[in-house]
């Protein structure tokens, strides 16, 4: 697929018949373009990056080196993840760069929304860049770039979902295999290649991780009270059935304390809000009606379980007037 339209005739991916089908042909077309050359993949762990991976493994096995850089700021478990699956499982070329310090060094006592985005994004680009330096005999980029990516693009493909910026030296042809399918159809071969449910169906999230849900100057000790408050949402979320009802849920720490008590004394500890709303096309957005019980046993979770944190509250605002993410 060199085009970078999509055929009117091409049929919509419903099917693991359909996706079977798509995946044979893709593997054909990689072994046409890459033959026995090597291909390296930034892998995040996201659906995209995730099913990209492995149809290249099918097709090309060893051949393809996948890069997954754990700047700090992914949810609980999600590098364990990515190692299970494509090392341990699917026998994956994975390179795992611990860059946690790294990046949390480079962001300390940064408040500033988009600085911190600029940081996180400058920051992966040297660090794949200095990984990509040490391999030898690569020639060819993997990406995870989808059709929306194409039309929601003034100039092609968004630069933020790819590595872009790599020097001008490091010159790779690109192998996009899936950027002719819509979110739904990645899902559906990500489905048949045999990925877990929870890389397949993983909610949107954004590009700098948890940086932009760590509301002000990222700290080390409310990142991880950040995380663990995200892990407990989720959890009860999946027990409840409410994990593929909801589009979008997480928490958020803001850089700001309030009073509360635990085993008779004061404390002076963080709030974690939670966030789960519902939309079609992320344009608009309205809050899910979670049940008051369920928002109470999940709030008993966190105040008991997460260090830090006194009190939890629960936004109800739609988009407009507010976003999504709270950063």
């Amino acid at each position: 697929m060199q085009s970078n339209v999509r055929p009117a005739t091409m049929e919509r991916i419903t099917t693991q018949a359909l996706a079977n089908a798509f995946i044979d042909a893709q593997i054909a077309e990689i072994k046409e373009q890459v033959g026995d050359k090597k291909v390296l993949l930034a892998l995040s762990g996201g659906v995209d990056s995730s099913v990209v991976a492995a149809l290249l493994i099918k097709a090309i096995g060893q051949n393809l080196v996948c890069v997954h850089v754990n700047h700090g700021l992914l949810r609980k478990g999600e590098p364990e993840q990515v190692i299970e699956v494509f090392r341990n499982q699917m026998n994956a070329n994975l390179v795992y760069v611990d860059a946690v310090d790294r990046f949390l060094d480079k962001l300390a006592g940064v408040a500033e929304p988009e600085t911190k985005r600029k940081i996180i994004g400058a920051e992966f680009i040297r660090v794949f860049e200095e990984e990509a330096r040490k391999l030898e005999g690569i020639e060819f980029l993997a990406q995870g770039t989808i059709y929306p990516d194409i039309l929601e693009s003034d100039a092609g493909v968004k630069a933020h979902h790819n590595v872009g910026g790599l020097p001008e030296d490091l010159q790779f042809e690109l192998v996009e295999p899936v950027k002719l399918l819509y979110k739904d159809e990645v899902r559906v071969v990500g489905k048949a290649l045999g990925l877990p449910d929870n890389m397949v169906y993983r909610q949107p999230f954004p590009g700098p991780g948890l940086g932009v849900r760590c509301l002000g100057a990222i700290t080390r000790d409310r990142l991880e009270a950040l995380r663990e408050s995200d892990a407990i949402l989720r959890d009860e979320f999946a027990k409840n059935g409410l994990a593929g009802q909801v589009w979008q849920s997480f928490t958020v720490v803001p850089d700001m304390r309030a009073t509360g008590i635990k085993d008779g004394n004061r404390t002076y500890a963080w709030p974690v809000i939670i966030r789960a709303v519902n939309t079609k096309d992320a344009m608009t957005a309205t809050a899910e009606n979670i049940p008051f019980e369920l928002l109470q046993h999940i709030t008993r979770r966190i105040t008991a379980e997460v260090e830090g944190v006194n009190r939890v509250l629960y936004d109800l605002t739609p988009k407009a007037p507010a976003t999504i993410e709270w950063e």
